[in-house]
């Protein structure tokens, strides 16, 4: 199932797929590094699964959505080339599984989790079932908005409390960006954890996933 001109592993659901789940990687990653994820998230195969890869390829190497010179702040031309690019996949997609959005979870790691941000919460953008955004960052960049209005979907953040590439500062900054927006999203602060995935967590998610999925 060929879509659009991003690089992406599929994972078939058991049946018809009652959703669509879509994971993006961290910096310097590629299109495998979550794809286990899938079956981890939904192991009743319930959804079909996605993981594509990153547009650039940039130092030191693997896969990239942006480029980066501050935390918090990826670099415009390259995180918008990337948004636009990955906003067309992300429509083609949905047209070609006849699984729209409100029936599609986006969820990330890293820079991963800020494209997920990006992509689930930006302006004009289709609003997603769920988000899932892990050791991440909502981006500021020139050109860039948010759309904060109600009803915000559904959204997990995990967070170690020892990340020392992306501090657990901004997830607590997301977190309570989107509790003044109106919203509850479900946090997970994980205790000497540093940049890496809460397997915990991540089992948490599975029953969550599922509800928000179930109710949308």
């Amino acid at each position: 199932m060929p879509v659009g001109d991003l690089t992406y592993l599929e994972r078939p659901a058991a049946a018809e797929p009652e959703g669509l789940l879509v994971l993006f990687h961290g910096r310097g990653a590629d299109e495998y590094d979550l794809h286990p994820l899938l079956d981890f998230l939904d192991p009743e195969r319930r959804l079909l699964g996605i993981t594509p890869r990153g547009p650039l390829r940039l130092p030191p190497g693997g896969a990239h959505w942006y480029a980066v010179h501050e935390i918090g702040y990826p670099d415009p031309e390259t995180f918008s080339h990337t948004l636009g690019r990955v906003s067309a996949w992300l429509d083609a997609l949905a047209e070609e599984t006849g699984i729209p959005s409100q029936r599609t979870a986006l969820g990330g790691f890293s820079q991963g989790a800020v494209m997920t941000y990006a992509l689930g919460l930006g302006a004009g953008r289709p609003r997603p079932a769920a988000l899932v955004a892990l050791s991440g960052f909502v981006p500021t960049v020139p050109g860039f908005e948010l759309d904060l209005t109600p009803p915000i979907p559904p959204v997990a953040i995990g967070h170690g409390d020892l990340d020392s590439v992306i501090s657990v500062d901004w997830g607590r900054q997301a977190r309570d960006l989107l509790r003044a927006a109106g919203a509850e999203p479900a946090y997970r602060e994980s205790q000497h954890l540093g940049h890496s995935i809460d397997p915990a967590f991540l089992r948490e998610l599975r029953p969550w996933l599922r509800m928000v999925l179930e109710s949308s």
